[in-house]
Parts: structure tokens; C-alpha cells; sequence
């Protein structure tokens, strides 16, 4: 299983892949993870990479893609892979289409989870994180037994700013402008899965095995 999970943030795919995860040996991907992974580690491209991020600029195409093709060839990913979160443009698309055909990998799906601006808008600015242990909240359907206070160690639970309207609407016109379009890309070469994001965290899931049944 080689797939793809297209949408907005907010829409879920890290819940939609822990659930794939749950019956599938598959590794998930996500492009800030394999960021971190290699800052940390002091690799060539990590360094390169940071490099970019204390400049404050965007890490080129072609050292994620470098760091894409190395971790695709970890053990973990023999059984199959989620990527989430990349491609994000059509030039991402492109290159990992080249690095895929190199390595002799086939992706089976591209699943575009879709959700409106206004259920992500209300997803993200219910959302709290806790200051000391990192541990999420929801207002609305998990939230603090005491207002302000994180349940597990006590610390301060707040609104980050990027889960603030404003920041949520920005990053939505970003995704629109820069990503919907490997809808389409995707679409024309058959390999598009439209889910609704609203239907459940099994949802994606349950249409993957739908089709391999």
C-alpha cells in the first residue's frame, strides 16, 4: 500500500493514517517529520536544509526530495508507505514522480480528504495544547477538566497562534492556491480517491479495502 494523502490542515490526515496504520505494516511519512529527523542527525542534506530554516526560507525542492528518497528506502517501508503532507505543488509532484520511477516504486492512491474552510476553521480554533507536555485539547470534544489546566501534569493549556482564525484562513488560501491543483494532476493520471473528511476516522480505510476487497 503506496499512498498519498492530499488536504487542507486541519482535515485530518494524521488521524486517517494512524487508523490505516492500525491495520496495515505501512510507514507514515510526513515531510516535517523527515525535516526534523535530519537536523537532528546532522546529515548533508539535514545541514543544508537548516541552513534554509534559520535563514527563514523555504527548503528547496530537491533536498526534500533527496530526503525522500533515503527514507524510502528504510526497512519500515517495504510493506508500504503514507506520505503526508507532500507533495504540496505541482513541481513537488513532478519530482517525486521522477524519484519514484528511479526506485521502481508505484504509488497505488492519492486520497484527497475533503473538508470546507469553515469545519477546519472550527476543528483548528477549538484545538489547545498544553505549554509543558504537549498533550491536545478540544473545547469542544475534549476539553481540560479544569479550564486553562492540562489534566496530565498541570501545566498552562493554550491557544498556539497558528490555531488562531487569522493564521487558519492564510494558511487555507495557501493550500488552495499551492496544492489543490495536484487534485487535477492526480485526477488525469487515475490515481485520485475522493473521501469525505467529515465521515469518521476510519473513512479512508474503509474505501482502501473496498477496493482491494
Amino acid at each position: 500500500m503506496r499512498i498519498i494523502l492530499l488536504g487542507a490542515p486541519g482535515a485530518g490526515k494524521g488521524t486517517q493514517a494512524d487508523s490505516i496504520k492500525g491495520k496495515y505494516p505501512v510507514a507514515h511519512i510526513s515531510t516535517g517529520d523527515i525535516l526534523r529527523a535530519n537536523v537532528k542527525a546532522g546529515t548533508e542534506l539535514g545541514k543544508s536544509a537548516k541552513e534554509y530554516m534559520d535563514a527563514g526560507k523555504l527548503v528547496p525542492d530537491e533536498v526534500i526530495i533527496g530526503m525522500m528518497e533515503k527514507r524510502l528506502l528504510e526497512a519500515d517501508c517495504k510493506d508500504g508507505f503514507l506520505l503526508d503532507g507532500f507533495p504540496r505543488t505541482i513541481g513537488q509532484a513532478e519530482a517525486l514522480d521522477l524519484m519514484l520511477a528511479k526506485l521502481g516504486i508505484k504509488l497505488d492512491a492519492v486520497v484527497s480528504l475533503e473538508i470546507d474552510d469553515d469545519t477546519v476553521v472550527g476543528r483548528l480554533t477549538a484545538r489547545r495544547v498544553c505549554k509543558q507536555c504537549g498533550e491536545i485539547y478540544n473545547t469542544v470534544l475534549k476539553p481540560a477538566a479544569k479550564e486553562g489546566v492540562c489534566d496530565k501534569c498541570g501545566g498552562e493549556v493554550i491557544q498556539r497562534d497558528d490555531d488562531k482564525e487569522s493564521v487558519i484562513r492564510k494558511r487555507l488560501s495557501v493550500f488552495h492556491g499551492q496544492t489543490s491543483p495536484l487534485i487535477d494532476y492526480y485526477g488525469k493520471k487515475g490515481l485520485l480517491i475522493t473521501v469525505d473528511a467529515t465521515g469518521g476516522k476510519d473513512a479512508v480505510l474503509k474505501i482502501l479495502e473496498q477496493r482491494k476487497g
